[in-house]
């Protein structure tokens, strides 16, 4: 299979994309920083990216595409958490990052892919809960992960012959709970810290290797759900 993931660097997109090779697949990266243990893999192209550039990023996905003409599966990983803090103290320009990156970096890739690539088979964004849950001091996150949510949805009334999904892949243990499982925050003032401090170190909090395993099964069932839906890694059976 063809496989692009962005933000392969670290975390969730680094993961797959190491599942996926260690698979066989061909893997196509994108990330701001280089994976330098995946560069190394023959079925690795890999292209340095500022997606939140958008007068680069589509030239530099067309370069890294070049000659494809079947895309099985895109993964839109590449996201940042931002501030955890009230919605009154949350500053415009912070949430202002979180949406560029979380939801609009993903346009240029989703149109660079249906204007150059034939066959665009399945397109997964990675979600969150938090798109629906409102958890207090979530802010921008929970607000972009709701926007990219209808991101794909509207993706999917539009293009019959590709797949769209948000998948939500529960707790992973990446760089992103350093900070959300910190001493910074107050429980008191963040109750869902709790349950993130609680799973971590767990099998309810699974390093990215081990959930790039459930991800990537997670992800072929996805078939069974209508094109353009949200769902929940957690509610799959």
């Amino acid at each position: 299979m063809n496989i692009l993931i962005t933000g392969v660097s670290s975390g969730i997109g680094w993961g797959l994309a190491k599942h996926y090779l260690e698979l066989g697949h061909t893997v196509f990266g994108l990330s701001r920083r280089t994976p330098k243990d995946l560069i190394k893999k023959a079925n690795f192209s890999f292209a340095q990216c500022d997606l939140t550039n958008f007068n680069t990023s589509s030239e530099i996905i067309s370069h890294l595409i070049s000659g494809i003409k079947t895309m099985d599966l895109v993964v839109l990983n590449a996201g940042i958490l931002g501030p955890i803090t009230d919605m009154k103290t949350q500053k415009i320009n912070n949430l202002q990052d979180v949406m560029n990156i979380n939801v609009w970096a993903n346009k240029p890739v989703i149109d660079t892919l249906i204007k150059n690539i034939p066959s665009l088979v399945k397109v997964v964004a990675i979600s969150s809960g938090a798109s629906i849950n409102g958890n207090k001091g979530w802010g921008g996150y929970s607000i972009s992960k709701a926007a990219l949510n209808m991101l794909i949805k509207l993706y999917a009334s539009e293009n019959e012959k590709t797949l769209f999904y948000s998948l939500a892949p529960g707790l992973v243990d990446t760089a992103m709970q350093d900070y959300l499982c910190g001493n910074k925050l107050n429980i008191n003032d963040f109750p869902a810290q709790k349950k993130l401090k609680s799973a971590r170190n767990t099998a309810s909090m699974p390093q990215p290797e081990m959930a790039a395993k459930l991800l990537s099964n997670a992800i072929k069932n996805l078939n069974d759900y209508n094109s353009g839906e949200f769902i929940d890694i957690r509610n799959l059976s």
